[in-house]
């Protein structure tokens, strides 16, 4: 009886093992099969990916994105999401990446594979000129603004400047943290660097961006675990266009310089 509970066990250890093998390559499987692949983002997350003024999704990510599924014979469709449910939607199956400005993070590496990281970011503070505020020990005391679910809240929230604000306001989108910096409801709020200068220099003149910030990060595109195959595929792709010049194309034409990381 125990030899055949022994060899039982053994059976079904092995099958759970090739069921993970087979759900790993089942996904590029499923995905070379229908011929594009789900790209879920923030459709509010300038320059990464927005609306232009047509209503066409544009941005940096969408323009590198596209370029991928080019050289994979693929074609990519866009998924608007809410940011704060990205990996449920990941992990529902509703989208295939998180491809939008994604930071990688350790906790985040417990819940969804990362591509190689491809461009580099800092965790930045505007606000308003005249506020007072020039350092971060200046936050002490303001309400601090960030959008749910974002690497800026997990920033803040790990930082001995959480203990010295008032308040920490969370935000759906940036567009209504700018918008409430703008009317003074929020003293400042921390925002990716690429997406905050961005938006500074396409609205008011009255925000300044601090020299201080909460640390740098870098950008990786979100898979599925086990997605082995797939984040292989995309790697490689990646690291053709850096090799060919593309990627510092389209960072050049978003950035005004290649900002793009290089491949290892």
């Amino acid at each position: 009886m125990k030899r055949m509970i022994l060899a039982l066990s053994a059976l079904l250890t092995a099958t759970a093992m090739l069921a993970c093998a087979n759900a790993a390559s089942d996904t590029w499987d499923t995905i070379e099969a229908r011929g594009y692949f789900i790209v879920g983002l923030d459709d509010t997350f300038a320059p990464m990916g927005f609306r232009d003024d047509d209503g066409n999704l544009v941005g940096f990510d969408v323009d590198l994105a596209t370029e991928v599924a080019a050289r994979l014979g693929l074609e990519v469709r866009f998924q608007p999401i809410d940011w704060n449910a990205k990996i449920l939607e990941l992990d529902a199956k509703n989208i295939d990446v998180i491809w939008n400005g994604l930071t990688i993070t350790a906790e985040r590496r417990e819940a969804i594979a990362f591509s190689s990281p491809y461009l580099e970011n800092r965790q930045i503070v505007i606000t308003k000129s005249g506020a007072g505020i020039a350092t971060l020990t200046d936050l002490a005391g303001k309400k601090l603004g960030v959008q749910l679910g974002s690497a800026a809240e997990d920033a803040v929230t790990a930082s001995a400047v959480s203990a010295t604000i008032d308040e920490l306001l969370k935000y759906d989108d940036y567009a209504t943290a700018l918008l409430e910096l703008e009317s003074g409801l929020v003293d400042a709020i921390v925002i990716d660097e690429v997406m905050g200068r961005y938006m500074v220099a396409q609205t008011s003149s009255s925000f300044v961006i601090l020299e201080a910030n909460f640390g740098t990060e870098e950008y990786g595109i979100g898979f599925r675990l086990g997605d082995a195959t797939f984040v292989q595929k995309v790697n490689e792709a990646l690291a053709a266009m850096v090799a060919d010049g593309t990627a510092g194309r389209i960072a050049s034409a978003w950035f005004g310089a290649d900002v793009f990381l290089r491949q290892e």
